[in-house]
């Protein structure tokens, strides 16, 4: 049996392409497909991109969205809550929303899903950081942990409900006081 390599594809040329669902990444001339999120995967990235933009988006400090497209350092990735910072949340003329984020996030959270490989998630973390993210959170539910990643640090391990899980220093404290919503 012959084994061919996959075919390299430019960043220009996927961004070409139409979306998929569930959305589809470009790494390294690669596209790969995330899985399709679960009950508990939507759960969780419904109640953080809530709780962040409850705590955050009243005082216009920052915005979060789920599955957001944002291409930077050569990559395009969708992580499942992107959190950007007032001031850098791209525009139109009009002040409107762009539809285009080609800038990488402030804070960018992944959960992980049970079907999926923790270090292709944390690649994707780990890229941000190297291109100006101030914060990762890897979440894996099925383990209760959380993992976060900052830049030039240690990753730091949560896995009890009454912990106080960091965030990034223009959110303060607000978005979680404890990790309890996501340790059940």
């Amino acid at each position: 049996m012959v084994q061919t390599s996959p075919r390299l594809i430019t960043l220009t040329d996927f961004l070409l392409q139409p979306e998929t669902k569930p959305a589809s990444e470009y790494m390294d001339g690669q596209i790969i497909q995330k899985p399709m999120p679960q009950g508990e995967h939507s759960t969780l990235q419904r109640v953080l991109t809530r709780d962040i933009d409850n705590a955050l988006s009243p005082t216009k400090i920052a915005h979060a969205y789920p599955e957001l497209r944002c291409t930077f350092g050569g990559r395009s990735l969708v992580p499942d809550v992107s959190v950007f910072r007032w001031e850098r949340i791209p525009r139109q003329p009009n002040g409107r929303v762009a539809n285009r984020f080609d800038l990488q996030p402030d804070w960018t959270l992944e959960i992980l899903p049970p079907s999926q490989s923790q270090t292709k998630v944390t690649r994707n973390i780990l890229h941000g950081l190297d291109h100006g993210t101030a914060m990762g959170w890897m979440i894996d539910a099925e383990e209760s942990i959380v993992l976060t990643y900052q830049p030039d640090q240690t990753p730091q391990f949560f896995d009890e409900p009454q912990m106080v899980l960091p965030v990034p220093e223009f959110a303060g404290r607000s978005p979680s006081r404890s990790s309890s919503f996501l340790m059940g």
